[in-house]
Formats: structure tokens, C-alpha cells, sequence
């Protein structure tokens, strides 16, 4: 149950999020005089719909998303006399360039104010001390690091070694242990199928117990079963000027973590269907499908409420971000592509201008539709691999 209502608050989330970026489209454009007819979650057959002045608002059946009709947006549309002065084509570079931009601002506007909303109320997660100390043991040996445990799995070495909760490793196959990166370091330096001694402080035992672990192969990595304990994390409520600080750098940092995504997509590609999917950055990237996924588990994982509320915002604000991002590419039919054309037009007026040479207007949007066709080609073709990703191989969420 909790799962399915993470992947509806998640549903709702998104359309939420389409509906502010074609709000911003709908809403300049009104101010600006221009005659938008319909505005509309989803797609295909109408469920339901009202007019109010020269606007439909609706519902249709598919909730994939959802849009905004302005008259005229291109110059190949064609419109009624009445309407021809409030085209959105007939109007000034300024303006339009304003009305395409609006829906990206107004996801990046919304990702700030759900960063300045978690700051303010939920507070901003301390990092905290990852320690040696056993927080959980794992019951089985899993086919791979993602996976969980399964029927005929066999024993993990920590749970046959008989480390429990609470144990303090302070010393692993010779090495001295402070903390989970020594730890970790300990355990990668040695090779699956290796027995090792492990020198346990237990508590109320008097003095360190030696326990010795049998390693186990996960993956083909070095596998022993144990979970770190946490000391000093949790959040801190940040006041106003801490909570835009914390909001600004968040979203600096999402539009940096898109970057470095975009830049290994292509080499993670090969990795989609794979167990080393999430062993780039590029491969974490998932589709509507995988991200419904994602938060159906947090609203299913064993985290506190205060935990949950923080991921799933997070997964909302990280979806506006992108959106905002992904339309500011310039290719059309996407907003960065309109963009580009306005400019391309402004510089193309000027560079008459200086040549004394009338301004010749709009850009023949025909000659760009061959391109058109190729980038809504490519990105639906992207977006289908990646939902058939996250059906045969899901994104998990970290444990």
C-alpha cells in the first residue's frame, strides 16, 4: 500500500510540475494579449473540460503530461483574421522570448521554493559520522550488490561469523579500523572466498572478540554483509538567509549533476540493461517509469517519515530541475529551440539593419521541420529505451 500511494504522490508530482511549466506559458501569454484556447492535463480523449472566457481547461486521458495552445505559435498555423494581430509570431522578440521562457522559469522557480520549504520546516540533512560500528546485518549473500535477498540465497559471512548490532570492528585481516573508510578499505583489500579475522569490541564484553569471516563474492566484489551505524546526522532547521543560501546551492548543484550526467550518457548506454548500470552516472538516469519506481520505495523503505518527506521532495524538486534544463536545449520543438530561433531572427534584423536592409521577419519554421522531426525522434527513441531500462533492469533506491 505505501508503495503504491509513493508512486501516485509521485504521479501527481509530475503532472503538477508539466501543468507550473505550462502555466508560465499560459499566464505571460495572456498578459501579453495573446489568445491561448486551451490549457490541458494530458493527452488523447477530453474527460473533462470547462471554459472560462476564451480558455478551455481540461482533463484528457492520458497523464503524460500536458499542454498550452497559444494561437499562432508558429507561422504555419492557420488562424482566424480576428485573430491574427494576437498571434503569438505577430509579436514582438521581446515578448515571445518571454511567454517560451516562462516555463522554465517556472520549474526552477518552484524546484527553489520546495529547497526553501524543506530548509525552513524539514531542515537540511547533516552528513554525520559514517562509523565501524554494525548498524544491521544482512541475512543472505545477494547475486549482485543492488540486489536484495532472495529464496536459496546463501548465509552472509557476517551473520555466519556471528556479528551482530552493535559490534565495533576495530580490526580487519591485520588492518586497525577507525571508522567505515578504513573499514571499507580493510575489506576491498582482501578477495572473496578469503577467511580473515575480524577484532570485535562488543558491548559489555570486557574484552575484543575475534571473530574469524569467511568473504562472500557479490558481483564479483569482496562481500561480508553488514550495514555502518550513523552518529550525529539528522537535520537542521535553517533560518530564512540559510534557507536560500541551501536553496541556491541545491539547485547549483542538481544543474551540475545534470551536466555531468549528460556527458556519460553516452557510455552508459551499453550499461542500461546490465548489473552495472548504476556504477556510472549516466546509467542512474531513469524515465517517468523509474522514477514512479523510485518513489513508490521510498514510500516503502524502513526511513522515518522526516526521511521520506526529505527524498520525496528531493525526487520533485531533481524532476523540475530537469524539465526546466531539458527545455532549455536548442532544439525545437522544445523551448530552447524556439529560443533560438527568436535570436536568430533578432540577430539576423540587426545584421540588416546595419546593412541598411529591411528586416526580413520571421524564420521560415518549414525548412526547420526535417530537424524537428529528427530531435522528437531521437528524444522519444531515448525515452523508450529508458523505460524498457526501468522495467527489465530498475533503478534501486540506495539502501
Amino acid at each position: 500500500m505505501a508503495f503504491l500511494l509513493g508512486a501516485v504522490a509521485f504521479v501527481v508530482a509530475l503532472l503538477a510540475s508539466v501543468m507550473l511549466h505550462e502555466g508560465g506559458h499560459l499566464v505571460t501569454a495572456k498578459r501579453f494579449g495573446m489568445k491561448a484556447t486551451q490549457y490541458f492535463v494530458g493527452f488523447g480523449p477530453t474527460l473533462w473540460s470547462t471554459r472560462r472566457g476564451e480558455t478551455e481547461y481540461g482533463v484528457k486521458a492520458i497523464p503524460l503530461g500536458g499542454f498550452v495552445k497559444i494561437v499562432g505559435y508558429t507561422p504555419l498555423e492557420e488562424i482566424d483574421e480576428a485573430d491574427r494581430p494576437r498571434a503569438f509570431y505577430r509579436q514582438p522578440a521581446g515578448r515571445r522570448a518571454v511567454v517560451i521562457a516562462a516555463g522554465v522559469v517556472a520549474n526552477f522557480v518552484f524546484a527553489f521554493l520546495l529547497l526553501l520549504a524543506m530548509a525552513v520546516t524539514i531542515g537540511v540533512p547533516q552528513s554525520g559520522t559514517v562509523t565501524s560500528t554494525v548498524d544491521k546485518v544482512s541475512s543472505c549473500v545477494p547475486a549482485t550488490l543492488r540486489e536484495g535477498c532472495g529464496g536459496g540465497r546463501p548465509p552472509s559471512p557476517a551473520a555466519r561469523a556471528g556479528l551482530r548490532a552493535g559490534d565495533r570492528i576495530v580490526a580487519f585481516n591485520g588492518m586497525q579500523v577507525s571508522d567505515w573508510a578504513d573499514l571499507t578499505k580493510a575489506i576491498n583489500a582482501a578477495k572473496p572466498g578469503e577467511t580473515v579475522p575480524a577484532v570485535v569490541q562488543r558491548p559489555g564484553a570486557g574484552h575484543p572478540v575475534t571473530l574469524p569471516i569467511t568473504l562472500a563474492d557479490a558481483g564479483g566484489e569482496p562481500f561480508v554483509g553488514i550495514s555502518a551505524k550513523v552518529v550525529g546526522g539528522g537535520y537542521e532547521r535553517a533560518g530564512p538567509l540559510d534557507a536560500v543560501v541551501f536553496a541556491a546551492r541545491g539547485i547549483g548543484r542538481t544543474v551540475q549533476g545534470i551536466g555531468v550526467v549528460a556527458a556519460d550518457l553516452p557510455a552508459a548506454i551499453p550499461k542500461l540493461f546490465s548489473p552495472e548500470r548504476e556504477s556510472t552516472p549516466g546509467g542512474q538516469v531513469g524515465s517517468v517509469v523509474g522514477a514512479t519506481e523510485v518513489s513508490g520505495q521510498i514510500f516503502s523503505s524502513d526511513n522515518t517519515a522526516r526521511d521520506k518527506v526529505a527524498l520525496f521532495l528531493s525526487l520533485v524538486v531533481s524532476v523540475n530541475i530537469f524539465l526546466g534544463a531539458l527545455n532549455v536545449l536548442p532544439l525545437l520543438p522544445l523551448d530552447g529551440g524556439h529560443l533560438a530561433v527568436v535570436a536568430y531572427e533578432r540577430a539576423r534584423a540587426g545584421v540588416n539593419r546595419i546593412r541598411g536592409r529591411p528586416d526580413p521577419g520571421t524564420v521560415d519554421i518549414a525548412k526547420l521541420m526535417p530537424l524537428t522531426y529528427l530531435a522528437v525522434l531521437l528524444l522519444v527513441g531515448f525515452g523508450v529505451l529508458l523505460i524498457l531500462a526501468d522495467v527489465l533492469n530498475p533503478l534501486q533506491l540506495p539502501g
